[in-house]
């Protein structure tokens, strides 16, 4: 027994030998990008992946490169787990139907077209479907979640990068021109909340957007945003069964939904039970972001500056004709079901 016990501890010794330090040195960066954010102001994911790509020889360095993949892989979908805890299906429902059906087709189509539209512009479905989802659900997040499960390819790497930094620019320039447009053609407050809600990438400037208009308007599209988000389960889901399926060339082995994402449901029902603290709800929201901070700064680490910009044109286009895809299919919606009397 004796025996036994001491392996165990040698095993425990030799993981955190061959982990911690990655662990360490990903945890130090967001700890950087986080003081950065908080102190000067600007996107925190998007320090972690510029202080990651500094940095980019840790990932072949022999005392980091496991932390390294292991905050890329188990921490990532930690944290896209408990992304969970911010929602719960009261808020989903309040959104009203007519709403949700607008939300959702507008979330499918958009992925769709990111599908077809990547195939053509990059050779590759997954990095459509990638910007497609990325743009269609919660920007950053809906991207790293996507990433974890399609394919592990060099191409999805390199774009799950670039799109930290596209999105983050796209999301920022639709906060500020959307309210631009939807005051100036004079819908009301419900409409111009669904609209927001509905079309931009990040839920801070969905909030943000939101209330440049009005304290109605933000209300409504921070509801809508959360519906959009609650998409990203089934959404994770389908595609990995998809891609799944498609690697094994139809031999009936049958795909397995993540664990990550049954977490990421049991959170949900959960919240919607009403059973946890909130002090553990904004607990678990908290660690989520970390976690995903953490898991950007990795991916940083795994490319350079110089293999990102060999990416080209393509990858851009490709993110912001989602973006006006997506704009196009939601205001269309609204205009045609006039949908602010829900």
């Amino acid at each position: 027994m004796e025996t036994v016990v001491v392996h165990e501890r040698f095993q425990a010794i030799d993981w955190a030998r061959r982990k911690g330090v990655g662990l360490l040195t990903v945890g130090v960066l967001a700890l950087a990008a986080s003081f950065l954010s908080e102190h000067y102001g600007g996107p925190q994911l998007l320090y972690a992946l510029l202080f990651g790509m500094a940095l980019n020889y840790l990932s072949e360095t022999p005392a980091t490169r496991e932390g390294i993949d292991l905050a890329s892989t188990t921490v990532l979908r930690a944290g896209v787990a408990m992304l969970g805890a911010r929602i719960t299906l009261a808020q989903v429902a309040s959104t009203g139907w007519r709403t949700a059906a607008l939300v959702v087709f507008a979330v499918a189509s958009t992925i769709l077209f990111g599908a077809w539209l990547g195939r053509r512009l990059q050779g590759s479905t997954a990095v459509g479907v990638l910007a497609g989802g990325a743009v269609a659900i919660c920007g950053v997040s809906a991207a790293l979640a996507l990433a974890s499960v399609l394919p592990k390819d060099e191409r999805v790497q390199r774009f799950t990068l670039l799109s930290v930094v596209g999105i983050t620019v796209l999301s920022t320039l639709c906060m500020v021109v959307y309210p631009m447009l939807v005051v100036s053609l004079g819908v009301d407050a419900q409409t111009a909340g669904i609209f927001l809600g509905a079309t931009i990438h990040d839920v801070a400037q969905v909030v943000g957007a939101g209330y440049m208009v009005s304290s109605q308007t933000g209300d409504t599209a921070t509801l809508v945003k959360l519906l959009r988000v609650a998409l990203l389960l089934p959404v994770v889901a389908i595609v990995s069964m998809c891609f799944r399926l498609q690697a094994v060339e139809g031999r009936g082995i049958m795909a397995t939904v993540p664990w990550f994402l049954l977490v990421f449901a049991g959170l949900v029902v959960i919240g919607s039970a009403d059973i946890l603290p909130a002090v553990v709800v904004t607990g678990l929201s908290h660690a989520s972001r970390w976690c995903l901070v953490a898991a950007i700064a990795a991916l940083g680490t795994k490319t350079s500056i110089q293999k990102l910009s060999q990416l080209g044109w393509r990858p851009v286009a490709l993110l912001v004709a989602n973006t006006l895809f997506l704009a196009g299919v939601v205001g269309g919606g609204l205009w045609m079901l006039g949908i602010s009397a829900r």
